[in-house]
């Protein structure tokens, strides 16, 4: 990915989160902005979105701001000057679910006894 490419995601990611913020309730949920992924046309952006919550509930966070995607397009059109504006399309994002559960089996692990090397090494 280029250097502009990047400028440009992170550009959008601020602006995103800082219209949602702004402009959008979501009660009794955190909604964030994890990454924005711009084609290198500009023409199209994929805005991934975290939602502490329940399944129910990212979900409908998704569902709105994909509905309301053309409000948002024009917030941020007017803070960031680019020859196209990308239409953006919202996705959930599970990565912070999923490393929490990866985290909770190292800790499983780790208080699992395994057996030393050291000790099968010294019998032979």
């Amino acid at each position: 990915m280029s250097q502009r490419i990047s400028r440009i995601n992170e550009l959008l990611k601020r602006e995103i989160s800082s219209c949602i913020e702004k402009n959008f309730e979501f009660p009794n949920m955190l909604v964030t902005v994890h990454a924005v992924e711009t084609a290198v046309d500009l023409k199209a952006a994929k805005v991934y979105i975290g939602v502490i919550g329940s399944e129910t509930d990212r979900a409908n966070v998704v569902r709105k701001l994909n509905a309301k995607h053309g409000f948002i397009q024009g917030v941020v059109s007017k803070r960031v000057v680019l020859r196209y504006t990308p239409q953006l399309t919202f996705f959930a994002d599970d990565s912070i679910e999923r490393g929490v559960r990866v985290l909770n089996i190292l800790d499983e692990i780790g208080e699992i006894d395994l057996p030393d090397d050291d000790s099968s090494n010294e019998s032979s």
